[in-house]
C-alpha cells in the first residue's frame, strides 16, 4: 500500500508506540530532538521519557501553519539526532508541502539526524502524497488504523524506515512489548484486507463533517483559523483572548462538550476541534461552542 519493503516495517501498539519505539531505538541521553510547536504533548514526552533534550522550532498561524525548513534549520545543533514533524500537522490539520519535507531531509542528512513524520492523519485527507519513508532513509513514517480508520480499539499501529533501521526498532520492540496481544493483531490484519470499504465509511464521514465545521467557522467573526488540508481536526483561537484554557474549561463543565485546550500544544490562545465522530453529535457540539461564544464564557 504504501510504496515499501517488508522488511521496512515495524508494527507497534499505535502510532504514539511507533513515536515511543523509534526513541527508544534511536536516541540516546543528551540527544536533542527538534519538535513542531504547537506540537502534540505525547511526542514531547516520549523523548523526554528517554532523556533527551527538548528544542522547539515554531509553525506559524500567520505563516498557515506551514513548514518552514530555515526553522528547523535554525534550530539545529551538532547534538540533534531526531526531527519529528506530524503531517497532517497535529493540532491544525495543515499538510506539509512535499519540497519542505525534502528540504528538511537535507538539512538532518548533512547533520547527520533523521527526521520522524507522524502521518496517522495522512490517509484520511484523501491525499494522494507518497508517505514521507519514501523520500529516502533519512526518514521515518508512524502511523496507525486509528485516526484515519476508526479502529482505535486494535492499538495497531506501524513504522516505516530503512532496512537499517528497522532492525535497531524491532530490537527496541523485543525489550519494550515483545508484541502486541495475538487476538488485535488477527484482527489488524483482516482489516488490512478491507482498508478500501474502511475508507469509503471515512470520506462519506469527512466530507459532510468537514463541510459543516466550514461552514460554522465562516460564520464566527469572533473566530480565527486556517482551513485544515483534511484530517480530523481544526485549531481556532478566539480574536483578542491570549489564553482558551477558561472557555475550554466552561465548555466541558456547562456544555458536557469537549474541545482540547491549546496550552496541551504549547499554544494557549487556541483550542482543538475534532470532527472525526457522527455529524449530528459534531452539530450539537459546534451549536454549544458557539453558544458559549456569544455568552463571552471566556471571560
Amino acid at each position: 500500500r504504501y510504496g515499501v519493503g517488508a522488511a521496512q516495517v515495524t508494527t507497534a501498539q499505535g502510532a504514539s508506540g511507533a513515536n515511543f519505539l523509534v526513541c527508544a531505538a534511536l536516541l540516546e541521553p543528551g540527544d536533542e530532538v527538534l519538535i513542531e510547536r504547537p506540537g502534540y504533548d505525547p511526542l514531547l514526552g516520549a523523548a523526554r521519557m528517554l532523556g533527551a533534550s527538548i528544542v522547539r522550532f515554531e509553525r506559524a498561524f500567520d505563516d498557515g501553519w506551514a513548514l518552514d525548513p530555515a526553522r528547523v534549520q535554525a534550530a539545529l545543533t551538532p547534538r540533534t539526532r531526531l526531527i519529528i514533524i506530524t503531517s497532517p500537522h497535529n493540532p491544525t490539520g495543515t499538510l506539509a508541502d512535499i519540497e519542505a519535507l525534502r528540504t528538511v531531509g537535507r538539512i538532518a542528512e548533512e547533520a547527520g539526524a533523521r527526521v520522524i513524520v507522524d502521518e496517522v492523519y495522512l490517509d484520511a485527507t484523501g491525499s494522494d502524497a507518497s508517505v514521507a519513508a519514501t523520500l529516502g532513509d533519512t526518514f521515518l513514517t508512524t502511523s496507525s488504523l486509528t485516526k484515519s480508520y476508526g479502529l482505535a480499539g486494535l492499538r495497531s499501529g506501524w513504522v516505516l524506515s530503512s532496512d537499517q533501521v528497522a532492525t535497531r526498532l524491532r530490537r527496541a520492540r523485543d525489550v519494550i512489548d515483545g508484541t502486541g496481544p495475538v487476538v488485535t493483531e488477527r484482527l489488524a490484519v483482516l482489516a488490512f484486507d478491507h482498508l478500501p470499504q474502511l475508507m469509503t465509511r471515512t470520506r462519506a464521514l469527512l466530507d459532510v463533517n468537514t463541510l459543516v465545521v466550514r461552514d460554522f467557522l465562516r460564520s464566527r467573526p469572533d473566530l480565527e483559523f486556517v482551513h485544515p488540508a483534511g484530517g480530523t481536526v481544526v485549531f481556532p483561537r478566539i480574536r483578542g483572548v491570549p489564553n482558551a484554557d477558561r472557555f475550554a474549561e466552561r465548555l466541558m463543565r456547562d456544555r458536557e462538550t469537549a474541545v482540547v485546550p491549546g496550552r496541551f500544544f504549547d499554544a494557549p490562545a487556541h483550542f482543538r476541534i475534532g470532527f472525526g465522530g457522527h455529524t449530528e453529535a459534531l452539530r450539537g457540539g459546534l451549536a454549544a461552542i458557539g453558544a458559549a461564544l456569544d455568552a463571552r464564557e471566556w471571560a
